[in-house]
């Protein structure tokens, strides 16, 4: 059975244009049945003038949630595309949900619509930096949380490392934690707590890591707070295009250059494609119960076709199962000071 996955064709700075592109893209190129879910004529209109592959369908949602929506406004919105699209990953009909809508709202919508896997008590974001070619590194909590506790901590590093085994077939993840220092002695009171508390543990901590230390692959899991995280996404992120338009600009200065940048064109993409988010197509939200994938809110149709290629290979691997059969052995937040 081809995995079912519902695209909430509303959310996004750039919906629904490049969100039907994407999945039409994903239609044709993945075996996958997709769930078009938003305003019924918008998206015809998208649609108009394209070979409507079999297997993508319109679902009507009537409202869309701003981007700046409050936590208020999701919940009192059960018509808008992002929740429509939840219920149908809560009552079977889909198997995962993308969305390029805002973070919080998304985070709301699931808490609401899917709620939490038994044992965990927090959702995290989970999205890749690139750390050379053929590597990345799993980084966890960018976004869900703006504050978390150790339990909190604890509880990411367990999913991050099981996401890493049982999806790329990485045996015994290493999992490091990211401060201000790689000494067991530098931090806040934060990363002290969960650093004593995962070298008790049976995950392969390899202790402290610094942000600088993030590229150069010397973890496949990284765990920090959700304040912290997006920081670090973003940051990584704005490098990037900035390498990308800098590397441009150099190849286009002199004749001389130019020439040498025609002999290395292949090289060049090969690195741009590695440093461009749109290949990663988002973070997947771990620990609700359903398969989340939200993509960045700039994303265009190479990010949605990406990020519904990450819903599909989930679906795949069973993460939820995995994830939710992990959560019965993992340290429980009992209170908000653990």
């Amino acid at each position: 059975m081809k995995p079912r996955i519902v695209v909430d064709a509303m959310g996004g700075d750039n919906a629904p244009q490049e969100i039907v592109a994407g999945a039409l893209m994903a239609a044709g190129g993945l075996d996958v049945e997709l769930f078009l879910v938003g305003k019924t004529k918008a998206i015809e209109e998208e649609l108009s003038g394209t070979h409507i592959n079999q297997n993508l369908s319109i679902i009507d949602a009537p409202d869309v949630i701003p981007m700046e929506a409050r936590i208020d406004v999701v919940k009192g919105m059960p018509g808008a595309s992002l929740n429509v699209g939840m219920q149908m990953v809560k009552n079977g009909e889909a198997d995962a949900l993308v969305t390029a809508g805002n973070t919080a709202a998304t985070l709301t919508s699931a808490m609401v619509n899917l709620r939490r896997i038994k044992g965990l008590s927090r959702p995290a974001l989970a999205a890749f930096i690139s750390a050379g070619e053929g590597k990345m590194t799993l980084m966890l909590d960018v976004g869900a949380n703006a504050e978390s506790k150790p339990g909190h901590l604890i509880q990411y590093a367990h999913m991050g490392s099981v996401t890493m085994e049982k999806m790329y077939g990485i045996q015994n993840p290493r999992v490091g934690l990211l401060s201000n220092g790689e000494e067991d002695t530098k931090g806040n009171t934060l990363t002290l707590t969960v650093n004593r508390s995962l070298r008790k543990s049976d995950l392969n901590f390899i202790g402290n890591i610094e942000a600088g230390e993030l590229p150069q692959h010397v973890c496949d899991v990284a765990i920090m707070d959700g304040f912290t995280g997006n920081i670090v996404m973003k940051t990584a992120e704005g490098i990037a295009e900035l390498f990308t338009s800098e590397l441009e600009r150099a190849v286009r200065m002199t004749p001389w250059n130019l020439a040498a940048g025609l002999v290395l064109k292949s090289e060049l993409r090969k690195t741009q494609k590695r440093l461009d988010y749109r290949e990663f197509g988002g973070g997947q939200l771990l620990g609700t119960n359903g398969i989340v994938v939200i993509g960045h809110g700039r994303s265009n149709s190479r990010a949605i076709f990406s990020g519904i290629r990450a819903a599909r290979d989930a679906v795949e691997n069973n993460l939820l199962e995995v994830i939710t059969e992990v959560a019965g052995h993992i340290p429980e937040v009992v209170n908000e000071n653990t």
